[in-house]
């Protein structure tokens, strides 16, 4: 045991943190202890992307799976926390393009190889961003297992999925409309586009008659709406509803194209609403995913209209080249000029944008490779009703997950970029045969490989599975650690990510790919709204570090919300972080102080310890049994309000105030059991608290008695039934209150503590009477009196303060000091607010619900509450009976 002496009188974190990591790092305290009869506990990090560096959703997310490594860690399990990084693919290549863009320079100029290359390098500069950004926070992570998604071992893990999935007729290849994102030029999935309202107009625009004898209205044309007037040199119909009695006449037509002069028929078709708009739609299969359905059941002609930059194309005839927002206004214009442009009709309507890229996406005929999703739905869905069910935390975001796999469309997986797993799929460069293996064709100068990427999620769907060995089912850490434990994660990535990990999962290893997903929010700025760069309300978790360290962050973080709900960052919760531990450090610093050169963190006889020693064992016993349920519920908030109580409440404004009693006492024997306990508490104390603020624990941990090298494996604090005291809990609570009354007394008519004044306890109850009695050197030390005395017989002095509390009523004969009518009024606040209490007992036991389904213990506490109001109540109001009678 060595001991760091060394604490300065104020908390300061940069005097803390830096250098306690690396300690950590080099004495390997963070790798699994190998202890095959351990239970095993496993954690994989949702890996960031090496777009750029974290935020604080990120510090948020890895600040709870750090907790509960670190406390299962403590608690003996075998423990694994696997780090990694994500290529994210779309993205990653985005911020690398935007970057040679700034010097002119396109992906094409470099070419793919090269383009690869570069991106490789940004991986690199970011991803040690990363690393430094999880030493700050106190990562716990077992760097040696770090893997990255587009690393040798993940890459094989990839090619065997596709390929299976392919053998087995659930990946195919296709054209269907897809959503495309013109500047990243590749395939979206539907949940990579978000819709925004956007201002539009509804073009009214004629549709002439083929033959000049036919006429709708008495009219020689029919009027179609559209809000994509530059996407009608792609229409091949017109289609109405076979039951819409309007149009039954007119189908069969033929209609000219405006401005094109292509004859089209009207068809009708069950996918027209006649309730919408005119009844009528323009089909354009290239252009719109259910005018493609409607043209595979009519067997009509794609005509697809524009490039992969939505630039329009050859068969848009005058209009080619152009911009799809100029050829709009070309189009429009031309309509207009011709006699076609019937009117415009301003509207505001939702449009699809690139997550990504946040470019207008387009619906566009495309070949790309799908995944065929309803079997792999089905079986996610069914397995939530066995014994190996993924538990979500909270339960209400099963909904979300269930609802999402009921209604779930094809995957498109292929991209058209260049960073990425490149599709194992070749073509013969003769025959156009395909063939897709893990390995490339033997004969590889015939064959030419799909040029396309898998999409990122593809690759992050086998996550938990991939990074531990997976497809060798004999690795040592498949077999020890898969399925892994808990996974943590935002609810903005159900659909994305722990969906497909679920399905991908159960389809190749036969088992959910973890127990728990525990779900958090967002972080949000304090007026609630959500961080952006647009609004330039972001905010940097280093830089939070930097003025407050990682434990008054994490703590922040961990205290910030119940599980699933959004939590909004401000400086003022991380001032009031900051002081929390300012006040752990203070009161830590006094104890180390007071302790003598032979103390140890270990209790003395039970036999030597007074009211108050029972009292803080009994509550440090209670704290522990609550903070390690709650941590196994995932109620951190819950946890960290049970250990702010404890910490400030009870062992530093009570326990080490009363402790001074003994420290600066002659009773040599007295002080050595108290600097005992004192010690034990603290140990215990830090380490319920290490979990949550690391650095900070293990500095004072270092600085006072202690066997072993680091808080970071040191044995979590476990429940010692025999240190229950529900008796000694109860006399100190009616002494503390006590304390309490008689000080909040003395404030009302400002009687200082350093004036001796006379007090006069009327207790209920013999018992009452001895626990005052017995203790009665508290209530000298904290009240001060010249006189006390305590009596049951004892009748209220006329002109004096009245407490009513728990089992007593407590006289301030202070008649000099005194407005009778004041103090009847305040008496009157008194009785009144036992009154509101006693109500809400009352209620609450009057509710059936209540009574029948809340643990018996909680009903009786309830009860007993009650009869407490109730006595306290009576008491006031007989007080106020007394002082009006003069």
């Amino acid at each position: 045991m060595t001991r760091e002496i060394e604490m300065s009188t104020k908390y300061d974190p940069q005097q803390v943190e830096p250098g306690r990591y690396q300690t950590w790092l080099d004495e390997k305290l963070f790798r699994p202890n190998g202890d095959l009869k351990a239970k095993p506990y496993s954690v994989v990090i949702p890996p960031p992307n090496v777009t750029g560096k974290l935020h604080l959703g990120h510090a948020w997310d890895t600040t709870l799976q750090d907790m509960v490594i670190r406390q299962k860690r403590m608690q003996g399990y075998d423990t694994l926390w696997l780090p990694g990084m994500d290529h994210a693919g779309i993205a990653t290549q985005a911020k690398v393009e935007a970057r040679l863009a700034e010097k002119n320079i396109s992906r094409y100029d470099l070419g793919r190889e090269k383009f690869i290359e570069t991106v490789w390098k940004w991986k690199k500069e970011y991803a040690d961003i990363i690393h430094q950004q999880w030493a700050k926070l106190g990562l716990s992570l077992d760097y040696d297992r770090e893997r990255f998604t587009l690393d040798e071992g993940l890459s094989q893990a990839v090619r065997r999925v596709f390929v299976a999935l392919y053998q087995k007729g659930l990946i195919y290849r296709g054209e269907y409309i897809i959503n495309w994102d013109p500047k990243a030029r590749t395939a979206l999935s539907d949940i990579e586009v978000i819709h925004k309202d956007t201002k539009g107009a509804f073009y009214h625009v004629k549709y002439p008659f083929l033959d000049p004898q036919d006429t709708y209205n008495g009219e020689h044309y029919i009027e179609i709406a559209t809000t994509r007037p530059e996407t009608m040199m792609g229409d091949v119909a017109v289609a109405v509803n076979p039951n819409d009695e309007r149009y039954q006449a007119i189908v069969g037509k033929m209609l000219v194209l405006p401005l094109q002069g292509r004859q089209i028929p009207i068809i009708a078709d069950d996918y027209v609403d006649p309730e919408f708009g005119t009844g009528m739609v323009k089909i354009t299969p290239a252009h719109d995913p259910n005018d493609f359905g409607v043209g595979n059941r009519h067997h009509l002609k794609r005509i697809n209209t524009m490039n992969e930059d939505a630039t329009m194309n050859e068969n848009a005839g005058k209009y080619q080249g152009m911009d799809r927002f100029t050829a709009r206004k070309a189009i429009v214009a031309d309509l207009e000029d011709q006699g076609y442009l019937l009117r415009v009709e301003p509207i505001v309507h939702s449009v699809g944008h690139s997550e990504r890229t946040g470019v207008q996406v387009e619906a566009r005929l495309s070949t790309q490779w799908f995944v065929k999703m309803k079997p792999l739905a089905e079986a996610a869905l069914k397995n939530q009703k066995t014994a190996d069910r993924v538990d979500f935390v909270p339960d209400r975001f099963e909904n979300t997950f269930s609802q999402w796999m009921e209604n779930v469309h094809d995957w498109v997986i292929s991209r058209q970029l260049w960073w990425g797993h490149q599709i194992p799929a070749w073509y013969h460069k003769q025959t156009g045969e395909i063939y897709v293996g893990e390995q490339a064709p033997k004969d590889i100068e015939n064959w030419e490989q799909d040029p396309d990427v898998l999409d990122t999620w593809f690759s992050s769907a086998l996550w938990p599975f991939s990074t531990m060995g997976w497809p060798n089912e004999n690795a040592a850490d498949f077999k020890r650690y898969f399925p892994t434990d808990t996974l943590v994660t935002g609810y903005d990535i159900i659909f994305f990510w722990v969906s497909r990990m679920i399905f991908q999962s159960l389809e190749f290893t036969g088992r959910r790919p973890f127990k728990h997903v525990l779900i958090h929010g967002l972080i949000r700025d304090e007026q609630g709204r959500k961080m952006s760069k647009s609004l330039g309300n972001g905010i940097d978790p280093m830089d939070v570090i930097e003025k407050y360290g990682a434990d008054a962050l994490r703590w922040f973080l961990s205290n910030g919300s119940a599980p699933g709900q959004d939590v909004r960052f401000s400086y003022k919760k991380m001032d009031a972080a900051w002081n929390f531990i300012n006040k752990i450090w203070n009161a830590s610093r006094f104890v180390i102080m007071n302790l003598a050169d032979d103390t140890q963190p270990t209790l003395p006889e039970k036999a030597t310890w007074k009211l108050a020693d029972k009292w803080i064992i009994s509550r440090l016993n209670q704290t522990v049994a609550d903070v390690s349920r709650l941590f196994d519920s995932f109620e951190f908030g819950e946890a960290g309000r049970a250990l702010y109580n404890f910490i400030w409440d009870d062992f530093c404004d009570w326990y080490i105030e009363m402790s001074k009693q003994d420290l600066n006492g002659t009773d040599a024997a007295a002080k050595a059991k108290t600097q005992q306990i004192l010690c034990y508490v603290l140990d215990q104390t830090l380490r319920l608290l290490h979990p949550i603020m690391p650095f900070v624990t293990e500095k004072i941990w270092l600085a006072m008695p202690h066997q072993g090298k680091s808080l970071v494996n040191a044995v979590y604090p476990v429940v010692h039934a025999e240190y229950t005291d529900p008796a000694a809990e109860k006399q100190m609570e009616n002494l503390i209150e006590l304390i309490k009354a008689v000080r909040n007394s003395r404030a009302e008519v400002n009687a200082p503590l350093s004036s001796a004044i006379e007090i006069l306890i009327k207790p209920a109850s013999a018992e009452v009477k001895q626990i005052f009695e017995t203790n009665h050197d508290y209530i000298e030390r904290f009240c001060h009196p010249r006189k006390l005395i305590i009596d049951e017989s004892i009748k209220a002095p006329k002109l004096s303060l009245t407490s009513v509390i728990t089992g007593a009523e407590v006289y301030l004969p202070l008649a000099d000091l005194i407005d009778l009518d004041e103090e009847i009024k305040r008496m009157k606040k008194e009785a009144a607010k036992f009154a509101s209490e006693a109500e809400r007992a009352e209620k609450k036991l009057a509710n059936q619900n209540f009574v029948a389904k809340a643990p018996e213990q909680v009903v009786a506490a309830e009860k007993a509450k009650l009869a407490d109001y109730q006595a306290k109540q009576a008491a006031a109001e007989q007080r106020i009976k007394d002082l009006q009678a003069g």
